[in-house]
Parts: structure tokens; C-alpha cells; sequence
């Protein structure tokens, strides 16, 4: 191997390993929420999944602070500050005895995130552009997809033997190896030509950028619909199996084989999508994540769970299709802004997760008893996705490799 493939390759893993963060902090947690929800005496077992949202509110905002500081200061140091952020949050979750105090950690943990998601991002634009940039973000993705095949075991391990905090403080460790890692290798990527003057006007003249730009808000929303239906599974799938099907035991081999259906399709994306390019596939995935939740519907309207086994298969059709548009949304949104990487990169993901918090939160209110409302909602956020998507033109296709 060329000592260029094994940088690419390097960077993708670091790359992927920052993202890392954010998923081992929701997902390895997902075992324990009733453990967490004990311990401070929360009432009704549904408030547990805002331990799950809130990080994702936190998230949707932070990233509005870290992208437009980044276009200014740089990517590295954005890092080893929000980095700081979620050190002191992580600290509050574990010594809170109050579920509120609980759930601002979680939000300051998720401001904190914001700034490796963010800057992961805005550091591959800054590297590549096009199809190929959408095959890099695919294999970045893939790569912080397969955390949640071990987090929640490995949530679990931690919860039997050292009990809840261990998790938020395995977190914090894995967090602080990784912060050395990406000092000592990762080299800053903002170019000196578009490096923006700091004025609190960069907020109000980047957003202006990148509302002129309609595939760039068409394609952030889509992100917002399609990221708010995985989050009702994230933040519903311990009541799903440990409640609805009694399956508490097997609930983290569960989720880490849904959790590999997505990452081997984020991989299959990745050697496809230079092929046939973004929007073809991303067409081809929102039609099937429609037509998978509307058949669900249709078979099991009386709002009777199936099998286990035939929920899976839903699952995972449903989970194939996400996998296929995760990245290529981000990818679409992300292409015609080069000059603005890192407040572009900003604004998509805090539309797209201020987005999906709210609908998460009201879909999952509905998931009790049935896994019928989960699907149900599925199949309303792809139509509207449909729509959006056939208002944008088709662009022209990019294959370039470099920025």
C-alpha cells in the first residue's frame, strides 16, 4: 500500500473514530436507561428516551456554535473545545441526583459532540468534493454506524459489573484517546483563501450563503425527516424489545444486528455511489423506505405486534434504505458549499436534528403498546421526503476527487 493510500485511509478512520464519540455516548447508555431512570426516581418509564433526544437537541445547536467559529479559527481548535464542553458534561451526569439536572448534562454533552460531528464533516469537504467526497463521508459513516454493534453490549457489561456511571466514564476515556490521536496526526484543513474574518456577522452572512442555495436547504430537510425516523427507533427500541416483546436479555444482540444491516449497506453505498451517483440512489432508498413502512402498515393495521422475526426483516429493509440515505443527503447538501464548510456543515446538521428532537418526541409518545405508530411515521416523513425531492433539479454530475 502507497504511503498516499494509507493516509486516506488513516484520515477516514480518524475521521470516523471522532463521529465515534457521538454514538458511543447514545447508544452505549441505551441498556441502562432504566437503571439511570431508577436512580433519579423518574416516574414514567417513557421519560427515559429524552435521556436519548436531548443529546440530539444538544447536537442540532452546538453545531451552530462550532461551524461558523471554525470558518474563522479553524477546524483543530473547534475540537479541543467542544471536546472541554463534553468533559464537564459528562462530569454533571455523573454526579447529578436530579432528572433535570440529568437531562441539561445530556444537552451540554450533546453541544459538546457537536463540534468532532461538525468538524468531520466540514474536514472532508474541505479534502474532497463530488461523488467521491459522498463515497469518503459513506465509508466515514459506515465505520461510526458499526459503534452501535458493541456499544449497547458493551453498555451492558459495563452496567453488570461497575453499574451506570462506568458507561458516561469509559465514554470520557475513549473521548480523551481519541482527542490525542486526531492532535497528533490530523493537520488543519481550512485553506487560508477561505478563511473568514471573526464578526458576528460571519452567523448572519453565512446563513444568508447558504439559503441561497436550494438543493443545500432541500436536501438538509430530507436529512431532518429521514434523521428524525431513526431517532424514534434509537429512543423507543429499549421499550420495543425489553417491554413490548420481554426480550430485555437479548435486546444488545438485537440492536447490534440491525446495527450491522446498516453498516454493511453504508459500505455496499460507498462502492456504488461513484458509479451512479448521489441522487440516483438516494431516489431509489427514499421509494423503498416508503414503500417498506407502507406494506408494514397495511399487514399490521389492527396494531397487533408481529413476530419477532417478522420484525426484523421490517427493520432491516427499513434500515437498508437509511443506510443509503445518511450519507448521500449529507453529501447533496454539503456539495455546493466548499467556500462555506464550515457554517454549511453547521447549519445542515442543526436543521436536520432540530428537525428530528421534535418528531422523534411525538412519534415515539405514541409507541406503548404497538410498534404500528414507528412505521406509521415512517411512511409520512418519506412521502414528504419524495416531495422535496423531486422540487430539486437534477444537477450535474461530479466526479471530481479533490476540493
Amino acid at each position: 500500500m502507497s504511503k498516499d493510500n494509507q493516509s486516506k485511509f488513516e484520515f477516514v478512520i480518524l475521521m470516523a473514530a471522532l463521529m465515534s464519540i457521538v454514538a458511543l455516548s447514545i447508544d452505549a447508555v441505551l441498556p441502562a436507561l432504566p437503571n439511570i431512570g431508577e436512580h433519579l426516581s423518574v416516574s414514567k418509564p417513557s421519560d427515559n428516551q429524552k435521556l436519548i433526544t436531548m443529546i440530539f437537541l444538544g447536537l442540532g445547536f452546538g453545531q451552530l456554535i462550532f461551524g461558523p467559529l471554525s470558518d474563522s479559527f479553524g477546524r483543530k481548535p473547534m475540537v479541543y473545545f467542544g471536546f472541554g464542553v463534553f468533559l464537564v458534561a459528562s462530569i454533571i451526569c455523573l454526579t447529578t441526583e436530579n432528572y433535570e439536572m440529568m437531562l441539561f448534562g445530556r444537552i451540554l454533552q450533546g453541544i459538546g459532540l457537536a463540534s468532532p460531528r461538525t468538524m468531520c464533516i466540514a474536514i472532508v469537504r474541505d479534502s474532497y468534493s463530488g461523488d467521491y467526497m459522498a463515497k469518503i463521508i459513506s465509508i466515514v459513516v459506515m465505520t461510526f454506524i458499526l459503534v452501535p454493534i458493541v456499544a449497547p453490549l458493551l453498555g451492558q457489561f459495563l452496567l453488570d459489573l461497575f453499574g451506570w456511571k462506568s458507561i458516561f466514564t469509559f465514554n470520557i476515556i475513549v473521548g480523551f484517546l481519541i482527542m490525542i490521536w486526531f492532535w497528533r496526526r490530523q493537520p488543519e484543513t481550512l485553506r487560508k483563501e477561505f478563511t473568514k474574518k471573526f464578526s458576528p456577522s460571519i452567523f448572519r452572512t453565512g446563513t444568508i450563503e447558504f439559503l441561497k442555495i436550494k438543493p443545500a436547504i432541500v436536501y438538509t430537510l430530507l436529512s431532518g425527516f429521514i434523521t428524525g425516523s431513526f431517532m424514534v427507533y434509537l429512543s423507543t427500541s429499549q421499550q420495543i424489545f425489553q417491554v413490548q416483546y420481554n426480550l430485555a436479555e437479548a435486546f444488545p444482540y438485537i440492536f447490534a444486528s440491525l446495527a450491522i444491516t446498516i453498516g454493511l449497506s453504508t459500505f455496499l453505498n460507498s462502492t456504488l455511489v461513484v458509479r451512479f451517483g448521489m441522487r440516483k440512489i438516494v431516489h431509489l432508498a427514499l421509494l423503498a423506505f416508503v414503500i417498506v413502512s407502507l406494506i408494514y402498515a397495511i399487514l399490521f393495521w389492527s396494531g397487533k405486534n408481529p413476530g419477532i422475526e417478522i420484525l426484523l426483516i421490517f427493520f432491516a429493509l427499513q434500515f437498508t434504505s437509511i443506510a443509503f440515505l445518511f450519507g448521500n443527503l449529507r453529501a447533496l447538501a454539503m456539495d455546493p458549499m466548499g467556500h462555506i464548510a464550515g457554517i454549511g456543515s453547521a447549519l445542515n446538521g442543526f436543521v436536520s436534528t432540530v428537525m428530528a428532537v421534535p418528531i422523534a418526541n411525538y412519534i415515539g409518545s405514541f409507541v406503548k403498546d404497538s410498534v404500528l405508530p414507528l412505521f406509521l411515521g415512517f411512511f409520512v416523513c418519506g412521502l414528504i421526503c419524495l416531495l422535496l425531492f423531486y422540487s430539486v433539479k437534477k444537477p450535474v454530475r461530479i466526479k471530481t476527487e479533490l476540493a
